[in-house]
């Protein structure tokens, strides 16, 4: 059954947004929106994951999970997808990460403890 999909991109090549618009529509730079079944959006994901390059790409989809949606990554994000017990939340990487020093978490003081 069909549901709705949004995929974001961020200097992707051409080809993928050319790829993208034959499916899904562009209502903001970067944003494309559809209703896709299964099938056509795992296929989309793998030429747009596959075809990234120096970009990234998030594709966010309805799933029977504790969120109902599922969140997929592809490229160098800053933002990276974790699971927590079940649910998915957004860790920030540190903004150096070439230098090899700790970077700490963005928003001050507070991070992830062991």
């Amino acid at each position: 059954m069909p549901s709705m999909t949004v995929l974001a991109t961020t200097a992707v090549p051409d080809h993928v947004r050319g790829a993208l618009t034959r499916w899904m529509v562009q209502p903001a730079p970067g944003l494309y929106v559809g209703t896709l079944s299964a099938r056509v959006r795992d296929e989309l994901w793998k030429v747009v994951s596959a075809s990234v390059g120096s970009g990234a790409a998030v594709l966010i989809h309805p799933e029977a999970n504790e969120q109902g949606y599922a969140l997929l990554t592809a490229g160098e994000r800053r933002r990276v997808p974790v699971d927590f017990d079940g649910l998915t939340l957004i860790a920030f990487r540190p903004e150096d990460l070439e230098s090899g020093e700790p970077g700490g978490w963005e928003g001050g003081e507070a991070g992830i403890s062991g």
